[in-house]
Formats: structure tokens, C-alpha cells, sequence
């Protein structure tokens, strides 16, 4: 795998591009420098590699819009050491950029075809997230509580079993709302365990579903 000054060229670009829409979290852009986004796609789409757009990746999946990415990063306020889930491991740059973070990942992936290419890939970057096929809906229990839950495509409702399993102090951000937009939701959980809730604008995700794909 190539990372050529073309490349880091227009990875430059897209970060002062992130900066100028209000992406203000350094270590985040430092991230977006660090992780290559044109190794998670094929080699013939470098361009739109380092645009801000989504883009498919199989299985009826996309990988998000840089911003998106972005975005529900900071969102989230992820802290060196932090546990966090993510639901939805897709093409793994989600992935990849909260392991730069210092992140402790626990990533679940409901379409086998994507687990099956992800897993081995975030290996072979130098990446060690834990990864699950599995309904993201139900969390991962045995790893819980997380101090941060990301959810990566559309929710048609806040699961109950994800809010259980985030910490006291933690927080999770959603893209909540069935069709083709979503309000971002941040979650925060306090201390006596109660949520607060705040929206953060609309996005288009692909929607979350209940039942593994075989």
C-alpha cells in the first residue's frame, strides 16, 4: 500500500477543509493526517478518496462522509484510554481513527462480508480493536460499561441495552430517526445515572437493522 506525497497532499487538503467547517479538536485532524483514507478504498477512486463525500464499500454499506467522521468524533470527546464501542465497523476507518486516538475499540459489524475483509485489514495497519460479528442493538455486554458509544449508521430508536452498558459520565452519539435523515444525538450520562439529550444537525446514514447478515 502507496501513501505518496500526492496522497499526503490531499490529505492535507481535506483536513484544512474539516478545520474550515468547525472541526477545532487537533488530535482529531492529527488523526485524519495519520490514517490513510484511500487504503480503505479501491485503488481507482483516489480522488474521491480525499473528498467529502460518502462512498460504497459493499454490502449495501458506505463509508461516511469525512466530516461525519469528523464530527461524531468530537462529539463523542474520546480521552487516551477510553473504552469505547462502536456500532458498525464498516470499511474500519471509523475504526482506525479512534485507535489513533488512544482509544480502546470495541467494534461490532452486522454484515459478514465486511467483517470478514475489516478484521484481518485493521490487523495488517498496525491496528488491534476488538471486532465482533454480531446485532448491534445488543452491545457487547461482556466488555461493558464503555466510557463512549459511538453508533455509525441510522437508529430508528436509542437502544436500552447500549444505554445500560455506557458508563456514568459517558457519553454516546447517534444518528436517530428512520428514512434518509438523522437527528445526531448526543447522550450524556450522568453520575445518578440519568441522560441528557441535545441534537447536533442532520446526516444521512445507511439503517442500522436488528438481524445479523449471513
Amino acid at each position: 500500500m502507496l501513501d505518496t506525497y500526492r496522497h499526503k497532499g490531499l490529505r492535507k487538503q481535506l483536513i484544512e477543509k474539516l478545520a474550515n467547517k468547525g472541526i477545532h479538536n487537533q488530535k482529531i485532524l492529527d488523526a485524519f493526517d495519520a490514517v490513510p483514507r484511500h487504503y480503505f478504498f479501491n485503488g481507482t477512486f483516489l480522488e474521491q478518496a480525499y473528498t467529502d463525500m460518502a462512498f460504497q464499500i459493499g454490502a449495501g454499506q458506505t463509508i461516511s462522509h469525512p466530516f461525519t467522521v469528523a464530527f461524531q468524533t468530537q462529539l463523542l470527546e474520546v480521552n487516551k484510554g477510553d473504552r469505547v464501542l462502536e456500532i458498525g465497523t464498516g470499511s474500519g476507518f471509523q475504526t482506525a481513527i479512534l485507535c489513533e486516538l488512544g482509544a480502546k475499540v470495541f467494534s461490532i459489524e452486522r454484515q459478514r462480508e465486511l467483517y470478514m475483509k475489516t478484521s484481518p485489514f485493521l490487523k495488517k495497519l498496525g491496528y488491534s480493536p476488538k471486532l465482533k460479528f454480531g446485532d448491534g442493538y445488543k452491545g457487547w455486554p461482556v466488555f461493558a460499561p464503555f466510557d463512549k458509544i459511538i453508533i455509525t449508521c441510522g437508529a430508528p430508536y436509542i437502544p436500552n441495552d447500549l444505554v445500560d452498558q455506557l458508563k456514568k459520565g459517558g457519553r454516546m452519539v447517534i444518528p436517530l430517526g428512520e428514512g434518509s435523515n438523522q437527528k445526531m444525538i448526543l447522550l450524556e450520562k450522568t453520575t445518578d445515572g440519568s441522560l441528557v439529550q441535545s441534537e447536533h444537525g442532520d446526516f444521512k446514514f445507511v439503517p442500522m437493522l436488528k438481524k445479523t447478515a449471513r
